[in-house]
């Protein structure tokens, strides 16, 4: 299983917010990533869910949209997973992740 590590927390907000970027990089990205009872694939589908359903379409979409590509979710899934969740959340916020998502999977 590939290890999750992140440093995001502690190179943007260390110095200002040490304990955020604690929470950030060793528990989030740290403990609850590298737990393997969900594999990371499956974890990713559910983060970009996630971030869709809370209307969330900034930076962090798209890290997770790559994060998701880079983990074995293709093209043709994340269409699919993307309109599907778009019948239960909003039309428009499946328009907004398809804008970003086109951009990840273009080649």
């Amino acid at each position: 299983m590939d290890k999750i590590k992140q440093t995001a927390g502690r190179d943007a907000l260390g110095d200002f917010a040490p304990e955020f970027a604690h929470f950030n990089d060793d528990v989030l990205f740290g403990e609850n990533w590298n737990n393997g009872d969900i594999d990371l694939k499956t974890r990713c589908i559910i983060t970009v869910v996630a971030l869709m359903s809370s209307g969330v379409t900034d930076s962090s979409l798209k890290y997770h949209l790559q994060n998701a590509k880079a983990h074995g979710v293709t093209q043709k899934e994340i269409a699919a997973i993307v309109t599907h969740v778009g019948f239960y959340v909003g039309w428009p916020k499946a328009w907004a992740v398809f804008n970003m998502a086109k951009e990840i999977w273009k080649d």
